[in-house]
């Protein structure tokens, strides 16, 4: 005892440490030799890659053949097999779908690895075959529709596995609902194109759109100038010269000298104008002369193009619309020689795809044009002669091929219902100004100005797009005023007396509950 207490204090703590550690590894047996039996069950089901409550297969011991089942197995799952008798054998058709761990002669693990169909075989201790199962191992869809019931609430979404493919169906509010199901869903396989969506729209919306196309274009064209033409002989030596409007009013600069006839009409303005012109002539003897016109216009235009179609569609679907007609164009000539002719459309045309989206606000995909034939930039086909495959020839005559002048706009946007946005828009200014004259003599003061002619173009373009698509729902038919609701033929002796060409409304037309204030419409007496 005396000796214990001579020892050190290092010795001392050294001591205590040895009896901690004992105390510890003795709790620690303790707690395994109480909890581990409890615990091994859960353990194994982690390492198996199943949970509690897997799946449990059972066999009638009573059989006498071979006992079959089906299976349904979770990807990444497991299920537990329990044979009435032990087994010796057990065969997996294809162990990359499902695999089989053997715990015990009677009880076996089945883990799903792919998705997929195959299946088992059971054999006792004698070869005879105790169990057949059938495997089909699939997606857990559980957990998918508890994602999609907690982020859509309000539609009711049903899920069905395809092979390693997902079905969706049942009824969404709108097509924004079924969007968000889809990549969902998608993120759940981990591959868009495995999702098939057949979700339904519960009510589904009508979105009109109304587009409003408004142009102004103003033009502005001056000629102010003089021709020359003259020739004159030097011995046997004949000598001409002549100049004339190097700028024409359609805008194309058509070059200097030219060897156009002495009297020269320029081309109208627009079909309906024509430069006023006065000439003088002197002639001598000799066969010389000098030919001299003066040209002198000024023309304003203005052009007013105003279109508003009007469009409805179901979401989700495209629709078309087309106010015009179609021109011919020749596409290719038959065996016999003939010209083969397709048509073109043009007109006022709008098509649009709308997709209604949470709270009332629509996305868009709008295409709409104003088109109208022009002759400007028109294609000339020249006539001629053909040979027919029966050696005969055809005599085909030139045609003319008609151009199109376009105004056209096509995007996609995103608006609430009533809002208006203005799409595309355009401001131009052109101006265009040539000088044409007698080398050395145009540039002379005061008296160049009867040896130089000026032309002058100005066009000023204004042009507008605006949407606004509406919400829409059906209304009865006496809720629509038509255009020809208010219109009376006049009688004969309302038009040669009267000049009229609409009649008087007859009292007893029933009046329309609401009325518009003021002029309405294009067509008004």
């Amino acid at each position: 005892m005396n000796e214990l207490m001579r020892l050190s204090p290092s010795s001392n703590r050294m001591d205590r440490f040895e009896l901690m550690r004992n105390a510890i590894v003795a709790a620690f047996i303790a707690f395994m030799l109480t909890a581990g039996p409890a615990a091994a069950p859960t353990r194994a089901a982690q390492l198996l890659g199943g949970e509690e409550g897997s799946p449990v297969v059972k066999v009638d011991p009573g059989g006498a053949s071979a006992n079959s089942q089906v299976l349904s197995l979770g990807l990444n799952k497991s299920a537990v097999v329990e044979l009435p008798v032990d087994a010796s054998d057990v065969l997996i058709a294809n162990p990359e779908i499902a695999d089989a761990i053997v715990r015990s002669a009677r009880r076996t693990y089945l883990l799903g690895m792919e998705v997929g169909e195959t299946n088992a075989f059971f054999f006792d201790a004698a070869g005879r075959q105790v169990l057949n199962l059938e495997i089909r191992v699939e997606r857990d869809i559980d957990s998918l529709l508890g994602m999609l019931g907690r982020h859509l609430p309000d539609a009711r979404i049903s899920v069905e596995p395809i092979n390693d493919n997902l079905m969706l169906t049942g009824v969404v509010p709108n097509a924004a609902a079924s969007s968000k199901a889809r990549e969902i869903a998608a993120r759940f396989v981990g591959d868009d194109e495995k999702v098939l969506n057949m979700l339904s729209i519960d009510g589904k919306e009508q979105v009109m759109l109304k587009v409003t196309i408004a142009e102004m274009q103003r033009t502005l064209i001056k000629q102010l100038g003089i021709d020359l033409s003259s020739i004159s002989s030097i011995g046997d030596l004949a000598l001409r010269l002549q100049t004339n409007n190097a700028f024409s009013v359609q805008g194309r600069a058509l070059g200097g000298l030219t060897s156009a006839p002495t009297s020269v009409r320029p081309s109208t303005a627009g079909g309906t104008v024509f430069p006023q012109s006065s000439g003088i002539s002197f002639n001598d003897s000799a066969g010389s002369y000098v030919d001299g016109a003066l040209r002198a216009l000024e023309r304003n235009g203005l052009l007013r193009t105003l279109a508003e179609p009007t469009l409805t569609a179901i979401t989700g679907e495209s629709a078309n619309f087309l106010v015009g007609g179609e021109f011919p164009v020749p596409s290719d000539r038959d065996n016999s020689g003939n010209v083969r002719i397709e048509f073109k459309p043009f007109g006022v045309g709008l098509s649009f795809t709308p997709v209604v989206l949470s709270e009332g606000r629509i996305s868009l995909k709008i295409s709409t044009e104003v088109s109208e034939l022009s002759s400007e930039g028109s294609f000339v086909v020249q006539g001629g002669t053909v040979t027919n495959s029966d050696g005969t020839t055809s005599q085909l005559s030139g045609i003319t091929i008609p151009a199109l002048r376009v105004r056209r706009a096509e995007t996609a946007v995103e608006l609430p219902s009533g809002g208006s946005l203005a799409l595309a828009g355009l401001l131009q200014e052109s101006t265009r100004q040539n000088i044409d004259g007698v080398p050395g003599a145009k540039d002379i003061p005061i008296l160049g100005s009867l040896f130089r002619s000026r032309d002058y173009l100005n066009a000023e373009t204004e042009l507008v797009v605006i949407v606004t698509p509406y919400l829409v729902d059906p209304k009865h038919e006496s809720d629509f005023v038509l255009p020809t609701d208010e219109h009376v033929p006049a009688s004969d002796l309302e038009t040669i007396l009267l000049g009229r060409l609409n009649g008087t409304k007859s009292a007893g037309k029933k009046d329309l509950k609401e009325q518009l204030q003021g002029p309405v419409g294009f067509i008004m007496e």
